[in-house]
């Protein structure tokens, strides 16, 4: 499976590096711009999100914001959790579809966001460095998506790639322990990358 899976993606690596534009090399500091990148002025202003050096948006620093009130988890039913969080992969498909026209800069954005969410993995893991937790500052927007007709709205939110982290709110009640938990984890892990490699 895993040889099948590696020659599918040597040759889709192949064709698309046949077609495909290469995006704008600066330096091995400032990584890759895509400001603009292939003559598409809806990519203009592409880095100021996260930089050209941050392409994934890796967090650099957090601060913690103390609660009035702990947060505390608490468990729901399995189905509860993926029904929420495939409404939210939904709304990236919608918001990227209908508020990007290029297919070219879907697919940049698209990856972005793919990456960085994916970056929450090592947080989870405990591999990072970084709290569990999310910026609350960022989330408190989620109300901010429609307007009253249930459009999607385009006002600016005030606040870049730059700003996550520096209201990180960490959630109190799991499991964790640090004599058993990274083992634990780095089995949950390794099962659930197995289950996505199989489903290819």
């Amino acid at each position: 499976m895993f040889a099948k899976l590696f020659k599918t993606v040597i040759v889709a690596s192949a064709l698309v590096a046949g077609v495909a534009a290469k995006p704008v090399q600066l330096n091995r500091l400032r990584g890759v711009s895509f400001d603009n990148w292939g003559g598409f002025s809806s990519l203009s202003g592409f880095d100021n999100f996260y930089g050209t050096d941050n392409f994934i948006g890796s967090v650099e620093s957090q601060t913690v914001v103390e609660q009035n009130t702990e947060l505390v988890c608490h468990t729901e039913s399995i189905e509860i959790i993926q029904q929420r969080l495939l409404v939210l992969q939904e709304m990236a498909k919608r918001i990227i579809t209908e508020q990007v026209c290029e297919v070219e800069t879907q697919t940049v954005v698209f990856e972005q966001f793919h990456a960085s969410v994916g970056l929450f993995s090592h947080d989870l893991r405990r591999t990072s460095g970084h709290h569990v937790g999310f910026d609350s500052s960022i989330t408190d927007h989620f109300n901010d998506f429609f307007a009253e007709d249930g459009s999607l709205t385009t006002t600016d939110f005030g606040f870049t790639g730059h700003d996550v982290g520096s209201h990180t709110v960490v959630v109190g009640g799991s499991n964790w322990n640090s004599v058993s938990s990274p083992a634990s984890v780095g089995s949950a892990y390794s099962a659930a990358r197995s289950a996505f490699y199989a489903s290819y």
